[in-house]
């Protein structure tokens, strides 16, 4: 039996996009400016909980 399952990622939280951006500032940091593979997707993961911040801009686009 298969189960209906959301195709969109939900937030985890419900986090500000100015403390998301500051999550991404400082992972770039840490990084030295060279990521990781798993640094690297911990980046976009940011960016998608970032975008869904500002879902007028998203629509727009």
């Amino acid at each position: 039996m298969l189960h209906n399952m959301p195709t969109t990622l939900e937030p985890s939280s419900e986090r500000s996009a100015a403390e998301v951006n500051e999550e991404i500032r400082a992972l770039w940091l840490r990084s030295g400016g060279t990521l990781s593979g798993e640094q690297r997707a911990e980046y976009q993961r940011l960016v998608q909980e970032w975008a869904e911040a500002f879902p007028e801009r998203a629509e727009a686009a």
